[in-house]
């Protein structure tokens, strides 16, 4: 699976690209929501970016390998793209992971829920987002 999409890789990088203009001009640091969601399918590793470096390889984000410590910090594509899983799998993108929220409030509540994991399903509670497939509730 392409881990990153041209468009995924732009996003990021704008938004790395906006961190470093505010730092220039000694004005308050943006928080964006994340771009991307990378998980471990057989287990609980979760990473979700908001930036990409330069180098094309370090992106920053909230990273959970399931320890009960999200935290956030930078870590490295390549890396991510060379861990080998059980039954040939590797770790994975979700294709449909959006989201509202920007990374602070991610890392607050995965800090305190123990988990990546458990945020999204927190925060899915606070704001859901409306799936067009389903009907509405409403009458």
């Amino acid at each position: 699976m392409l881990l990153l999409t041209p468009e995924l890789r732009q996003t990021l990088r704008t938004n790395a690209v906006l961190r470093e203009m505010h730092a220039r001009r000694d004005l308050p640091e943006p928080d964006p929501c994340p771009v991307v969601k990378f998980f471990n399918p057989i287990g609980a590793a979760t990473w979700l970016a908001t930036e990409l470096d330069r180098d094309g390889d370090t992106l920053f984000g909230l990273a959970d390998l399931g320890f009960g410590c999200p935290e956030l910090g930078s870590f490295s594509l390549s890396e991510i793209e060379a861990v080998r899983l059980p039954f040939g799998l590797g770790i994975e993108r979700d294709v449909g992971f959006e989201t509202p929220h920007p990374l602070s409030v991610w890392a607050e509540t995965a800090r305190r829920a123990g988990s990546i994991l458990h945020a999204q399903s927190l925060l899915w509670r606070v704001d859901p987002t409306p799936d067009p497939e389903l009907p509405s509730s409403g009458g």
